[in-house]
């Protein structure tokens, strides 16, 4: 939807979309930096991040239906999943959850390694979260007996 500049009629317009992903890629309190959504992609349902020790992303790779948008760094690899994807999920150790996709200040950025097809960056939480209790040996926090 676009509208009229109140500041003159040579104005720039920007979509919601644009507005968003600049809001995005600005880098928070100058000590921590978000993990870019690649051009052309959207992110609807917001956007987080799951690290993971760099030697478990290739075992996570093999065991998902479909891989969103992941980064490696020397040490982690980052899973883009929908905000919010820590509701009611224990995320097993050493998995570090990270609302907004933001990551520590590294001296290097964590790079794009997988890309996927189409416009949604995000890996399905669920079956992320099914395969990191996998290789980790971590129950389910469903299939965890109930204490009263």
């Amino acid at each position: 939807m676009r509208s009229t500049s109140a500041t003159g009629p040579g104005a720039q317009v920007l979509s919601l979309d644009t507005l968003v992903r600049l809001k995005r890629e600005q880098t928070v309190s100058g000590a921590l930096r978000r993990l870019p959504v690649p051009e052309g992609m959207t992110v609807p349902l917001g956007c987080d991040a799951v690290a993971v020790p760099a030697r478990f992303g290739p075992l996570l790779m093999m065991r998902l239906p479909r891989v969103g948008c992941v980064y490696a760094d020397g040490a982690h690899w980052w899973w883009l999943v929908p905000s919010e994807s820590d509701v009611a999920l224990d995320w097993p150790v050493p998995a570090h959850y990270a609302a907004g996709a933001v990551v520590p200040d590294t001296p290097h950025a964590p790079g794009l390694i997988h890309k996927p097809a189409g416009t949604l960056p995000y890996t399905p939480p669920i079956p992320l979260y099914l395969a990191l209790c996998r290789v980790t040996g971590t129950t389910p926090v469903w299939s965890r007996p109930i204490s009263a």
